[in-house]
């Protein structure tokens, strides 16, 4: 049997660099950026679905300037809701399943243990309200489908807050950094692997077998590090592993030291349990991640 045609969308990002990476060699791929693919344009992307016929549709694109999104709630809409309502829909009738990312930001922050997929969501922005626009249109599609809900996403490439605070350590004597704000940096070679595992063990090891089989474990599932820490737990942890002859002075501050257009959640710790008793599988801790991805040098 042939290898399954797997669309990629948004190969140039964080996650779909290392997701590239880690499929290249078990599928037929297809990759998208918006070098070759305007998510604005629906109509070329449906033609685009039409004329590739993939098995699997991976959307790794989304708007995730979250501040941004305050001033530019249109825009956010129509890459976090109005697109995967878009992949979902073409999915269903292709008969191919989808494969989405989601965040943390869906969630309120209120509670003060680890969310479970079935906690009520209660977005306080517009980039998290979009978000969860866009896993329910996925939702209610009928298109077999898994929605992984990540967090703190950082990597070596693009933008971060990874590479924010290694810049800024070897730039500033003093950082200011929140204390306040609970979750789990993820690195994003962590949920290309784990998604590719999670594939695996559902289609089998070269992803041979039926994307319809994706249909008895379709849902949302959270996909993050192990373990918690705050922002200013994540900096110190950076700038130790940079082991600087002079490391800058650490100060710990609250959110309302350091206002934001977007209002971001406390606590927005997510428990993997459904994650492992599903597929197997246990992403590392995030201080384990985190020694990998600065020992391994920068992702070319």
């Amino acid at each position: 049997m042939p290898l399954p045609t797997i669309m990629l969308i948004g190969c140039r990002g964080q996650v779909g660099f290392e997701l590239e990476q880690s499929l290249a060699s078990r599928s037929e791929l297809k990759t998208f950026d918006l070098h070759n693919l305007d998510l604005r344009q629906f109509e070329n992307v449906r033609s685009t679905i039409r004329e590739i016929q993939p098995a699997i549709i991976i959307n790794a694109a989304a708007y995730t300037q979250v501040d941004k999104a305050e001033e530019q709630p249109e825009a956010a809409q129509l890459l976090n809701a109005g697109v995967p309502a878009l992949l979902a829909e073409e999915a269903g009738r292709a008969g191919a399943a989808l494969i989405h990312y989601s965040t943390d930001y869906v969630y309120s922050g209120e509670k003060d243990t680890p969310y479970v997929e079935d906690d009520e969501a209660e977005p306080l922005s517009v980039y998290g309200a979009t978000k969860l626009e866009g896993d329910q249109a996925i939702q209610k599609s009928g298109a077999p489908h898994l929605i992984f809900r990540t967090s703190w996403v950082y990597g070596l490439r693009g933008k971060n807050f990874l590479l924010t605070m290694m810049r800024l350590a070897k730039e500033r004597p003093e950082l200011k950094v929140i204390d306040d704000q609970h979750g789990a940096p993820t690195w994003c070679r962590t949920i290309a692997r784990t998604t590719v595992t999670a594939l695996e063990k559902i289609l089998g090891a070269q992803l041979k077998e039926n994307p319809e089989n994706l249909k008895n474990v379709s849902g949302v599932y959270h996909l993050t590090s192990a373990g918690q820490t705050t922002w200013f737990g994540f900096t110190r942890a950076i700038v130790d592993a940079l082991g600087l002859e002079c490391p800058p002075t650490l100060s710990p501050i609250p959110t309302s030291e350091y206002p934001t257009l977007a209002v971001r959640p406390r606590h927005s710790v997510l428990d993997n349990s459904k994650l492992a008793r599903t597929f197997d599988v246990a992403p590392p801790t995030w201080e384990q991640a985190l020694n990998h991805c600065m020992t391994e040098g920068p992702d070319i």
